[in-house]
């Protein structure tokens, strides 16, 4: 690990579409130049929304092009909810990217969580590292999993995943998916992937936009205090980058790179 996370900043959403499937491209090839796969995990939020700006958009060159059935798409965390249910991450990503992909062509495949352990969410969690483990290989052969990248956002509070600031999992080494009960943010019940996953990924990208986010931003970048999005970069370096709008970062003095592949 070395050097600073990456902070890119664009004047609004629709300027930064562009560069972060450019991003995500770049880390597909990668991957499938790796291992043949393209391993992902995505979190919820306004993310998926972002995303399906980015990638649902037709391709500009012959290497611009999403070879979604070379995808395998996990799940940074998710909630102990039905499939269906509004609070599901993989509901959102289904009705906001999944779903827009063309029928005839080849699809990713997409590891949800395994919703008949809805009632035990540490059965939950241990059935969703099984999923881990069956992809990427068996615990006696790798201490963590490594994603060829995570695509997260940031809350207003700083946290990221189901990792809150303070809260007890942020201290958790040994599992790959933990739960989580007492979720300050609704619905309270979760798993997620544990702050070591997310730190061994190859790459990691945030992205965060909105003027709502300026305050969380500047401690984030600023001055850290050991908030889970503050961790990452951290535990990254400057494999993690930000893909961030003018209005999130206003007044950050941490300086901004310009972006190039």
């Amino acid at each position: 690990m070395g050097g600073q996370a990456n902070l890119y900043s664009f004047p609004a959403v629709d300027a930064l579409a562009p560069v972060l499937r450019a991003y995500i491209i770049q880390s597909q090839a990668n991957g499938i130049a790796r291992h043949g796969t393209f391993k992902v995990a995505v979190s919820g939020g306004s993310l998926p929304k972002t995303l399906a700006q980015a990638l649902l958009a037709p391709p500009t060159s012959e290497t611009d092009v999403v070879h979604w059935g070379s995808w395998e798409i996990f799940f940074a965390d998710e909630r102990a909810v039905p499939l269906d249910h509004a609070d599901s991450n993989y509901g959102l990503l289904k009705a906001e990217l999944l779903d827009k992909l063309p029928a005839d062509a080849p699809q990713p495949k997409v590891h949800p969580i395994d919703v008949s352990f809805l009632d035990d969410t540490q059965e939950l969690a241990d059935r969703y590292e099984q999923e881990l483990v069956a992809s990427f290989a068996s615990r006696d052969s790798v201490r963590l999993p490594i994603f060829d990248l995570l695509l997260l956002g940031c809350g207003p509070d700083g946290h990221t995943c189901s990792l809150f600031p303070g809260h007890e999992l942020l201290r958790e080494t040994s599992a790959w998916v933990a739960p989580i009960e007492d979720s300050p943010k609704p619905p309270p019940r979760r798993v997620t992937l544990t702050l070591p996953v997310v730190t061994h990924a190859v790459r990691v990208a945030f992205v965060a936009t909105g003027g709502g986010k300026k305050e969380v931003m500047k401690e984030i970048f600023e001055a850290g205090n050991g908030l889970p999005c503050a961790l990452v970069n951290e535990g990254c370096g400057d494999r993690c980058s930000w893909f961030v709008d003018d209005a999130a970062v206003e007044g950050v003095t941490y300086p901004r790179r310009p972006f190039s592949l």
